[in-house]
């Protein structure tokens, strides 16, 4: 804690705003003592060293909780802790996609991921139980942390293809259960990234036994992408929890409502219930490596790339497999170069692309998208984001079917590296206020449930999720007149709106708009 940020010892009340329950909306004060609730009510007393914020017709809620985070890395900067406590996210779950700093060294990642995580600044390589401890009373939010399903596979096998051998396996059930001993929340699987993509189901299942008896959660990014291709990765997540008996969830779900939401209906009633998270944008953002290239020529930290194109018979073989490659995609086509903007380009030389579609760039510069593709990827060493654009974006009116169903959650697969990020990671959640709890869409106590208490639960984060006394007095005070995002795919980095004051176990850490510095958060240990 620094000398200006508030003194963690004295009470705080929440006075005079409506707070928001399970079920209902009441005018009530809230008053925090410690790390926790002690009394909800109207007219309490206030105590004669306490921090009084006036509420008036604002409301209070548990703070929300980003299901699927990329800060994990970032979350010590104050423009990111910003962007976050601005949309009221107080808890971030990271170790997504199947990629982390941990366990072990963190290269695999820092390679891999850098242009999505960013490198970890903090961890020294002791494993998941050092990754938490980094978080403690260093940062104003909490961050939680899944064992990350790629990474395992590459301390253990590297980039190499093909089936896990039985002392692999036993290998990566061992890490698998030592990061679920030190405290993680769940395992996390990527399976259109490298390695993790060649990681077949047999493997998941020896996998997820281990994460079924810690009671702990399998979070999946399905394999074969999402869209029209969802129902073969959910019906592979099916399979696994029949074997295992492990509680399932789906990152980022994005496929036709009607699909998604019938898919879910008919694996809960075939005993395989699962749990998802979505944000509120039609567009989703990866590393293009993963777009455009075939595995073999995406390995992180290689020159495979580059070695490929460097003659022009090579660079013909490349072009017509990354050709196939985006044609075959329902969410491409042959309009694949207007689909996709350049998101983060670290090459100086192409600095200038950054925001641009494939297409405008390659006009801008004369070149072909293709091929303007492959250079900038080889001279930024494979660390490009993209943006992707889809046909037909749905409406809120066509997604409130998915986004009401109970198993959802809020997650924002929000990026923070570099110039010009999808403008999901500094408005999923205020545009989920201001788009989604509207009549006939979500109450307000219908939005604690899915932006905070299902991720709660779901992830073992104790007593968290909810305004009673007891609780860990992570809160957020909402401004439902003015609540908005900002950001907008011009302007991805504008932040949020209408959520001013936020407390993280009963400290301040966002007043009147700004950061007050404390940094009561840690790093969350899954409670059994």
């Amino acid at each position: 804690m620094t000398d200006d940020a508030p003194d963690p010892r004295r009470p705080v009340l929440l006075r005079g705003g409506s707070v928001v329950g399970a079920d209902d909306v009441v005018r009530a004060d809230v008053l925090v003592e410690g790390d926790r609730i002690s009394d909800v009510g109207p007219g309490l007393a206030v105590p004669a060293d306490a921090v009084v914020i006036d509420c008036g017709e604002r409301l209070v809620l548990p703070g929300f909780v980003d299901a699927h985070s990329h800060a994990g890395s970032l979350v010590f900067e104050p423009r990111v802790q910003l962007a976050l406590l601005r949309q009221g996210v107080t808890t971030i779950i990271t170790g997504q996609d199947g990629v982390g700093p941990a366990p072990g060294g963190g290269a695999y990642a820092d390679t891999y991921f850098a242009a999505i995580d960013g490198p970890h600044p903090r961890h020294d390589g002791t494993g998941i139980g050092g990754l938490l401890a980094t978080y403690d009373d260093t940062t104003p939010l909490n961050v939680a942390v899944l064992v990350p399903a790629g990474t395992v596979r590459h301390a253990v096998r590297g980039d190499e293809p093909g089936p896990a051998a039985p002392h692999e396996r036993r290998a990566m059930r061992t890490m698998v259960r030592d990061g679920l001993d030190a405290g993680a929340v769940g395992l996390a699987t990527g399976l259109d990234y490298v390695p993790g993509l060649y990681a077949d189901t047999a493997e998941l299942i020896a996998l997820c036994v281990e994460v079924a008896d810690a009671d702990a959660l399998y979070v999946s990014h399905m394999r074969g992408g999402y869209e029209g291709n969802a129902r073969a990765g959910l019906d592979e997540i099916a399979e696994i929890v029949r074997a295992t008996g492990v509680r399932a969830h789906v990152s980022h779900l994005h496929a036709p409502v009607d699909l998604a939401v019938g898919a879910l209906d008919a694996l809960a009633r075939s005993g395989a219930p699962m749990t998802f998270d979505a944000y509120p944008y039609s567009r989703g953002c990866t590393i293009l490596s993963m777009l455009l290239l075939p595995a073999e020529l995406a390995r992180p930290g290689t020159p495979d790339l580059a070695r490929a194109v460097s003659d022009p018979a090579g660079r013909a073989h490349v072009r017509g497999r990354v050709l196939d490659r985006v044609l075959a995609r329902a969410d491409l086509g042959t309009g694949w170069a207007d689909q996709v903007m350049l998101s983060h380009v670290p090459a100086p030389e192409f600095h200038a692309l950054q925001g641009r579609t494939l297409a405008e760039a390659a006009e801008l510069t004369g070149s072909d998208p293709l091929d303007l593709a492959l250079d900038v990827l080889v001279d930024s060493a494979l660390q490009v984001t993209a943006v992707m654009r889809v046909p037909r974006p749905r409406t809120a009116d066509e997604l409130t079917p998915l986004f009401r169903l109970p198993g959802h959650m809020a997650g924002s697969d929000g990026i923070f590296v570099g110039t010009h990020p999808h403008p999901r990671a500094y408005g999923t959640f205020a545009r989920t206020l201001q788009e989604y709890t509207l009549p006939g869409r979500l109450s307000w106590p219908e939005t604690t449930q899915h932006l905070s208490a299902t991720a709660v639960e779901r992830h073992r984060l104790g007593a968290r999720g909810v305004v009673v006394p007891g609780a860990v007095a992570d809160l957020v005070v909402v401004d439902p007149a003015r609540v908005a995002a900002r950001s907008t795919y011009a302007h991805p980095m504008r932040l949020a709106e209408g959520i001013d004051d936020v407390l993280v176990a009963g400290v301040p850490v966002l007043a009147d708009g700004a950061l007050t510095h404390a940094t009561p958060g840690r790093g969350l240990r899954r409670e059994r």
